[in-house]
C-alpha cells in the first residue's frame, strides 16, 4: 500500500492549462453534466449558472436570480461556450469530450481540438434547451465552495476540510 492510499488526503491532477477564474470561477464535470458559474461581461454583480448534459447536449443558462439567459435561444449562448472553453483548459479537451460523449477526432486540419471544437460538434448535433432545474444545485455548490475561502489560515487540521483534495505536500 502506498502512502497516499493510507492517507485521508486525495491527490489532485493539476489543471491542463491555467484558466481565467475571473471569467469562470466555478466549473465541474458532475451529475452527468458540464456545469459551472460564468461571470457576466456587463454587470459585476451578475453571474450565469450554465450547464450542458452529457450525451443529449441539453443546455441551460440563467442568472443567479433565476432569470433565463437571453442569448440561449435554440443553441448555446456565449456563457455556455465560455464554460466549455474553460473546462477544456481545466480538465483537458479529451477528458471533457469523453465526459460529454462528443467525438472530436478526425479534424482534417491536423490541429489539436479545442473547447470550441467540442461546442461546434454539440451544436451540429442539435442541442435542446433543458428546464434549468439543475441551476439551483449548481449555484449552491459554487456558494459552498466559496465558504472554504472564508476559513482563516491555519496549520492545524480543520475537521470540515479533512476530505478536501491536496497536492500531497503538507505545509
Amino acid at each position: 500500500m502506498t502512502d497516499w492510499e493510507s492517507s485521508s488526503m486525495v491527490r489532485v491532477l493539476p489543471p491542463a492549462r491555467p484558466r481565467t477564474l475571473a471569467k469562470v470561477p466555478f466549473v465541474e464535470l458532475a451529475d452527468g453534466r458540464l456545469q459551472g458559474v460564468v461571470s457576466s461581461g456587463s454587470d459585476i454583480g451578475r453571474v450565469y449558472v450554465s450547464s450542458v448534459s452529457a450525451g443529449s447536449y441539453e443546455f441551460a443558462c440563467s442568472t443567479n436570480n433565476n432569470r433565463p439567459c437571453g442569448g440561449a435561444r435554440g443553441t448555446f449562448c456565449k456563457h455556455i461556450a465560455t464554460l466549455i472553453d474553460e473546462a477544456a483548459l481545466q480538465y483537458g479537451v479529451d477528458r471533457v469530450a469523453r465526459y460529454l460523449r462528443v467525438d472530436v477526432t478526425g479534424d482534417v486540419t491536423g490541429e489539436q481540438p479545442t473547447g470550441r471544437d467540442i461546442a461546434e460538434r454539440m451544436r451540429d448535433a442539435g442541442p435542446s434547451r433543458a428546464d434549468g432545474t439543475a441551476a439551483a444545485a449548481v449555484f449552491s455548490q459554487f456558494l459552498r465552495h466559496l465558504t472554504y475561502l472564508e476559513h482563516p489560515p491555519t496549520t492545524t487540521p480543520v475537521p470540515e476540510l479533512h476530505w478536501f483534495p491536496t497536492t500531497g505536500a503538507v505545509r
